[in-house]
């Protein structure tokens, strides 16, 4: 059976990682991914990230970082789902914790973070919440 949602399997494969302490997971490779997961290095959620290609099948690992024992993510979600897409204007960019998380957003310029999207001015379609 076809995966009708791999960026909400990617968040869930962190998320389940990080509750099992582990240093690292695995997750098919895509060019979607690969940007969010961009996001997620560039804002401080994860160590980093590799494409590795030793199988049939590209896969990224992803390098999970931690804080004192506690995961550096506390809470992941995706939010534009197959079944219901949110979009957002820049102006209308929801604020996570009041500013302590991000939005991660899909705009014409790329994968950008909620307060990325604000500077450049752009909108588009919100994909996940992170905090």
């Amino acid at each position: 059976m076809a995966m009708t949602d791999p960026l909400g399997d990617m968040l869930t494969r962190i998320r389940n990682g990080q509750q099992a302490k582990k240093d690292s997971v695995l997750s098919p490779a895509s060019k979607l991914r690969a940007h969010v997961l961009e996001v997620l290095q560039r804002e401080g959620y994860i160590r980093g990230f590799s494409e590795d290609t030793t199988g049939a099948h590209p896969q990224l690992r992803i390098e999970l970082k931690y804080f004192e024992g506690q995961p550096a993510i506390k809470h992941v979600a995706r939010v534009s789902k197959p079944g219901r897409r949110v979009y957002s204007g820049s102006k209308e960019l929801p604020v996570i914790r009041n500013g302590l998380g991000i939005t991660i957003v899909s705009t014409p310029k790329g994968v950008l973070s909620d307060a990325e999207a604000r500077a450049a001015n752009v909108g588009g379609e919100v994909l996940a919440e992170v905090f």
